[in-house]
């Protein structure tokens, strides 16, 4: 874009191309590779706390619960074989778990100290996912001025 002319009248040249990029850029290309980013950090977001559940745990008779402040150790695989990893919109992932007791291990209850999972796997992953999405977007400018 080059901006040209007098004082008291200017002109944008290449406005019409660039008005088309920044429209391409907004629509459906960029919404699909920037959810597809975002499932993708989903998954390993899932992937990091199931691993945080199983690393270490031994089910069955010599089950040892965690202590306080670690992730649960596994012993059912009710907790970690429940956390889902969802596309509940286009630029929206939803990870979290359906077992019955996966929000009282995380936070706690009045009779027990939480035991969290999932808020440290987000803090672990967070940097990586960002990567994650960030290259998406570039990926979207970068074909936004193709015409793709």
């Amino acid at each position: 874009m080059v901006l040209s002319g007098a004082e008291s009248m200017s002109r944008v040249i290449g406005a019409k191309a660039h008005s088309a990029r920044l429209k391409r850029l907004a629509g459906p290309n960029t919404t699909r590779l920037v959810g597809q980013a975002l499932f993708v950090g989903g998954d390993l977001l899932k992937a990091t706390a199931q691993q945080s559940i199983t690393e270490g745990a031994v089910s069955g008779k010599n089950h040892v619960p965690s202590k306080p402040g670690d992730p649960p150790n596994q012993d059912t695989g009710v907790l970690g074989n429940n956390i889902e990893n969802i596309q509940t919109g286009p630029l929206e992932v939803e990870v979290s778990s359906n077992a019955p007791y996966a929000i009282p291990l995380e936070v706690g209850t009045s009779k027990m100290a939480a035991r969290p999972y999932m808020g440290p796997a987000a803090h672990k992953t967070r940097p990586e996912i960002v990567r994650i999405v960030t290259a998406a977007v570039k990926r979207a400018v970068e074909t936004s001025g193709s015409g793709a």
